[in-house]
């Protein structure tokens, strides 16, 4: 039960944080240069890289597994309900939906504002774009990733949900831009909101101490908590909200 909701969550967490990077990168690629996003896009991935190789290895290593577990579970939380607000607010109708798509295309016309540089000399402006773009991202995806998989039993799931967001963003990738408008992004986001929680939770406690009843098989019933409660405040939200739709 553990290692199918880490993998579910690793993947949606990941797939989401690089759909954005995504959008980025291809907003400077088709509005600029294409080979002047990947350099930024590739740069922002070596550092990440080297992060994760320091990260990882650094807190499985030098943390006990009691105050880790709370570490982890801590982590998880401030990740999970601020996803989970961001979600609960999007589908009252409070703030408005979260698309990579349109991030997409605003990012693109930003762009446009920017004077290129002759042929043959380097875009500095796009690259440093696509660098920061990706770089941001792919710190909160290095984050979420170590935290699922520092808990034991956590490293494989954690890497194979990471393994299947890439592989997914990387397909979206190749087909362009297209099907980041049909991505039911708010709804996703809202369920890893869920699903981060829930960890955060689960793990927390454990760290403190608690013995949770039937084990692993609790995430099941504090995901059917979380889950409740959020339902619960987006049917009051939507009820109270005010006509005029709300910006972001």
């Amino acid at each position: 039960m553990a290692f199918v909701l880490t993998l579910i969550g690793a993947a949606l967490a990941c797939g989401l944080e690089m759909l954005e990077a995504l959008a980025i990168v291809l907003a400077v690629g088709l509005t600029r240069r294409m080979r002047d996003a990947l350099i930024g896009a590739a740069g922002a991935a070596l550092v990440c890289a080297l992060l994760a190789l320091a990260l990882g290895p650094l807190l499985l290593s030098r943390v006990s597994i009691e105050p880790l577990r709370v570490v982890i579970g801590a982590a998880l939380l401030l990740f999970g309900l601020e996803w989970l607000r961001k979600g609960i607010l999007r589908l009252a109708g409070m703030r408005s939906p979260s698309d990579s798509f349109k991030e997409f295309v605003e990012e693109r016309e930003a762009l446009e504002e920017v004077q290129l540089p002759a042929p043959g000399e380097p875009d500095w402006a796009g690259r440093v774009i696509a660098f920061k773009g990706v770089l941001l991202e792919g710190i909160e995806v290095i984050l979420i990733v170590t935290a699922l998989a520092a808990r034991p039993g956590g490293l494989a799931p954690a890497l194979v949900g990471g393994g299947v967001a890439i592989v997914a963003v990387i397909a979206i990738g190749v087909v362009a831009h297209a099907p980041l408008s049909r991505i039911p992004e708010t709804h996703l986001k809202y369920v890893v909101g869920v699903v981060l929680t829930t960890f955060g939770v689960f793990f927390a406690a454990e760290g403190l101490g608690v013995e949770w009843p039937l084990s692993d098989a609790a995430l099941l019933y504090i995901a059917a908590v979380v889950l409740g409660f959020s339902q619960l405040e987006i049917a009051s939200l939507a009820r109270h909200r005010p006509r005029e739709a709300v910006g972001a």
